[in-house]
């Protein structure tokens, strides 16, 4: 059957998506079309599970077992490489970034409590876009820096393609790490890690300091250590910040290779970012958790068709805040809505009037033009609590 004497939400959805896939080096080009069906079905049903998406394929087949026969025969397809078939797409909408820093948040998520989801994703006007993603069976979200560093090398190589040189990666304490440290400032990226409470600080002539956990803060304080080395390697010369964001006794310490201050906070607080999409993901918009996948590979392709099916929502967002149509589909002034909301409701907005949608694919740098109104700005309590007004700041050996 051609899908283009079929009329339906799900053949247009198809007929939109398929264009932005085909420039991909399939071995198959009967895998393309499987994977636009699938983020087809994954964007009408908004579940995981691909016996939910059968009911979306227009095909020759009669019956709905051998659609999702496909679909297996697709996800245990050795020859499909989701890093380098979405790497392709992804790498497309990075090219009209521009000279702007692209910001990137690293972090782990565990899948069904025996696997876990490497993601380096792009932050961008508050929703991560994945840019590479990687599945391995590990029951933990603590990963060893073996394993992330051939993940950070493949998105160096993604953005080396495109031309983006002013890079700065986010992480939390899990990732701190001097060899993952000592690879960041190899690339020329920036970096800002939260880092542990048990790490030493020490002066550049190597006389040590104090440990984190001895420098105690009032709240809504903070203090800068420049030109410090970290533990006992002495690793260094780094930047760190300490910060108690109120009467809670927990502090914040974050290290960077740049110079620290209160708005070192601001900067790392973008790596929540990458936990909404998580949320997005698992128990949102897609309910990743619902599929029924219990192999790694398979599970890594399953990824792929969420991140695509994100990066094209996202893409269509910013077409409809850049041509000015933000308010036809958020009734709020001022953004209410994530992106991610917005491109899904500026899809059905388009299916229900027969418009066209998902016209290009594109992340652009640069400030937001519709920054989320004040009352929908989430803020961690950390910088909520800084904004209000900090008493003390201290700089040491700058």
């Amino acid at each position: 059957m051609k899908t283009e004497t079929v009329t339906g939400d799900a053949p247009r959805l198809y007929q939109a998506i398929l264009p932005h896939l085909q420039g991909a080096l399939w071995n198959d080009v009967r895998n393309v079309h499987t994977l636009a069906w699938m983020v087809t079905g994954l964007l009408l049903s908004r579940r995981s599970t691909p016996s939910f998406w059968l009911s979306s394929v227009h095909s020759r087949a009669t019956f709905a077992q051998s659609s999702k026969r496909r679909f297996r025969r697709w996800f245990n397809n050795k020859a499909i490489h989701p890093s380098l078939l979405y790497g392709e797409v992804i790498t497309r909408a990075l090219r009209e970034w521009g000279e702007h820093t692209l910001v990137l948040a690293l972090d782990t998520s565990v899948l069904f409590e025996k696997f876990c989801l490497i993601r380096v994703s792009v932050l961008f006007r508050g929703r991560a876009v994945p840019l590479v993603s990687r599945v391995i069976e590990h029951a933990s979200a603590q990963v060893d820096t073996d394993e992330l560093l051939p993940v950070l090398a493949e998105v160096k190589g993604l953005l080396d393609f495109v031309g983006i040189r002013q890079v700065r990666l986010l992480a939390d304490r899990g990732f701190c790490d001097t060899d993952l440290m000592a690879w960041l400032q190899h690339c020329g990226w920036a970096y800002r890690i939260r880092i542990k409470s048990t790490l030493i600080l020490s002066a550049p002539d190597g006389q040590r300091l104090c440990k984190i956990s001895d420098v105690k803060l009032q709240p809504r304080e903070t203090v800068c250590f420049h030109h410090v080395r970290l533990t006992g390697r002495r690793f260094g010369p780094v930047h760190v910040v300490l910060g108690r964001p109120s009467d809670d006794p927990e502090q914040w310490q974050v290290v960077s290779h740049e110079l620290t201050s209160v708005e070192t906070f601001a900067e790392y607080g973008e790596r929540f970012q990458i936990e909404e999409g998580f949320l997005d993901e698992k128990s949102g918009l897609f309910e990743l958790e619902s599929s029924k996948l219990r192999d790694a590979k398979s599970l890594e392709r399953l990824v792929m068709v969420v991140s695509v099916a994100t990066l094209l929502l996202v893409s269509a967002a910013l077409d409809v805040v850049e041509r000015g149509d933000r308010r036809r589909v958020d009734p709020h002034w001022q953004r209410g809505l994530s992106y991610l909301k917005i491109g899904h409701r500026a899809m059905n907005y388009a299916l229900s009037r027969g418009q066209r949608f998902f016209r290009t694919l594109r992340l652009r740098g640069g400030p937001d033009p519709e920054p989320l109104g004040t009352r929908k700005r989430c803020q961690s309590s950390l910088l909520e609590s800084l904004e209000a007004g900090w008493h003390a700041s201290f700089q040491f050996l700058s």
